[in-house]
């Protein structure tokens, strides 16, 4: 391990709550993206009307606006609700929302809405014939969802998921705007203290170059997997 001015062992530890912010991030991502795309494509207006305006507003709002907005908004208006509540009925009860959560609650959201278009896409590109023979041989509309058109849409899906995923990774250095101490907010801090910004952050990019890497070799195989079977043109 480099020991950088004995800074190499606390950026390592940075580098580990990347990772976790970045994995904890995609899971949440995943989660709301697969709701909104099913919301845009559901025949009820009021869902289809929210997942919309969920996908509009995300896209069109710049991320570090909303980490900021989430972290310092949200915990002043929950706890001016509180303050409210404590002066109608005594209840009394204060918020402070962890660096940690807020992270990696806002990047999810954030990529939550590009996920929802990624899996709207994947889903409207399932050739509509396989659907079909699959009602036609009796199967359920869940066994129809499950069996066709799910591995169907990952296989469109893939190549955008691995986009938002890239870049939801270099996203996880705004965590350190609200405080997060990540590796971009340590490299910053010892750069500062030593006056060698090259020292530290060098070692930084190779650290997003490496995961960026290996992630897009994994989306490599996992594209090839999904694909098994099916003839290119």
């Amino acid at each position: 391990m480099l020991d950088l001015h004995g800074y190499g062992p606390a950026i390592f530890k940075g580098a580990i709550l990347t990772l976790e912010v970045a994995f904890l991030s995609l899971f949440i991502a995943l989660l709301l993206g697969m709701l909104a795309a099913v919301a845009r494509l559901s025949k009820n207006k009021v869902l289809n009307g929210i997942a919309m305006v969920y996908t509009t507003v995300i896209r069109g709002v710049p991320d570090l606006v909303l980490m900021l907005l989430i972290f310092f908004g949200a915990q002043i208006g929950v706890n001016a609700f509180s303050d409210v509540l404590y002066d109608r009925y005594g209840i009394d009860f204060y918020i402070n929302i962890n660096e940690f959560v807020a992270g990696v609650t806002t990047i999810g959201f954030i990529f939550g809405a590009y996920m929802g278009e990624t899996f709207r896409g994947a889903f409207l590109a399932v050739e509509h014939g396989q659907i079909e023979a699959g009602r036609a041989y009796g199967m359920s509309a869940w066994q129809v969802f499950k069996r066709i058109t799910v591995p169907q849409m990952i296989r469109h899906a893939i190549p955008g998921i691995g986009n938002n995923w890239l870049v939801l990774v270099k996203t996880t250095a705004l965590v350190s705007v609200i405080g997060l101490e990540d590796m971009v907010r340590l490299a910053k801090e010892a750069a500062g203290a030593v006056h060698e910004p090259f020292l530290f952050f060098i070692p930084v990019a190779a650290v997003y170059l490496a995961l960026t890497s290996v992630s897009e070799y994994v989306l490599k195989r996992l594209e090839i997997r999904f694909s098994a079977g099916v003839v290119r043109a």
